[in-house]
């Protein structure tokens, strides 16, 4: 999906209670899943559209509003659905298959070398 497109959607988010994938939105047919990185080591977000990565963002678009902070939490059924596809990229770079292990920013327990 085009970068200028998706910024300039305004998806409701809802939080879902997972400190890596903070928040997701279904918009139209697609879940958008957050996950939040170790900034400023890495971009502040990353945007997951049904499961691919779409793109890196250190600002969110004005009309995201703040995921973190979304008053509403998504159903439990809900977020299995909309993390599953996700789960496995919880450590920045893992979505390209280069997780990142510096233990300065990722820390061997987000990197799996614990």
């Amino acid at each position: 999906m085009d970068p200028a497109r998706v910024e300039d959607m305004r998806p409701q988010w809802r939080g879902t209670g997972d400190a890596k994938f903070p928040a997701a939105a279904r918009v139209a047919d697609s879940w958008w899943v957050l996950r939040g990185n170790p900034f400023p080591d890495h971009p502040a977000w990353t945007l997951f559209i049904d499961g691919e990565a779409s793109f890196d963002l250190d600002d969110l678009p004005d009309g995201w509003g703040k995921p973190r902070q979304a008053r509403q939490r998504l159903s439990d059924a809900d977020v299995r659905e909309a993390l599953e596809p996700v789960r496995a990229f919880a450590v920045y770079g893992s979505e390209v298959g280069r997780p990142c292990d510096d233990p300065f920013c990722c820390g061997p327990e987000t990197s799996g070398q614990v």
